[in-house]
């Protein structure tokens, strides 16, 4: 599924339905069926996608686009979006850039993800995007890269990630 969208718009969190898929029917699908399955709302979104209102917008092999609404339920003391909000959104589309190249019956765990701040994520921006790409794969570790942007398209931050991929266990 790929998707334009203008800088400056602004896309609703599509209705979703949160909890986890069937472990059985997943095992069954190619990582990227699986995201797949979740966009078209064959599969349930993850409950962390409703609690940090941050979801997939676009996908490909070994690419993935997500959209977040920063608000002030995630402001910290200062009055700035919590960093932990930015790098759970990377930490997910970096994620699963990498899920998007897995086969039948693999998974992958985080081995590391490192972000760096460049600018702060304000809850007056009405939406950011979170763009990751796989940068390497081989059998058993994945790199991905990427970089969170306001709706001008300034960086806000970049990110990176190494995971392990492994098969799945039944």
């Amino acid at each position: 599924m790929t998707d334009t969208l203008d800088e400056a718009a602004v896309v609703p969190m599509p209705d979703l339905a949160f909890g986890l898929a069937d472990p059985r029917e997943a095992a069954r699908m190619t990582g990227l069926e699986q995201i797949e399955a979740i966009v078209e709302r064959r599969f349930p979104a993850p409950p962390i996608v409703e609690v940090m209102a941050q979801w997939i917008h676009e996908i490909g092999e070994g690419h993935i686009v997500f959209l977040g609404n920063p608000a002030s339920r995630y402001l910290n003391p200062m009055g700035l979006v919590h960093g932990g909000w930015t790098m759970t959104l990377l930490d997910s589309a970096l994620g699963c850039a990498v899920q998007t190249t897995l086969g039948r019956g693999e998974t992958y765990a985080s081995l590391g993800t490192e972000v760096k701040f460049i600018r702060p994520v304000l809850p007056g921006m009405e939406q950011v995007r979170c763009r990751a790409e796989v940068q390497s794969r081989g059998r058993a570790t994945a790199t991905a890269a990427g970089w969170v942007e306001d709706g001008r398209g300034r960086v806000l931050a970049t990110g990176t990630s190494t995971c392990f991929i492994h098969e799945r266990k039944a």
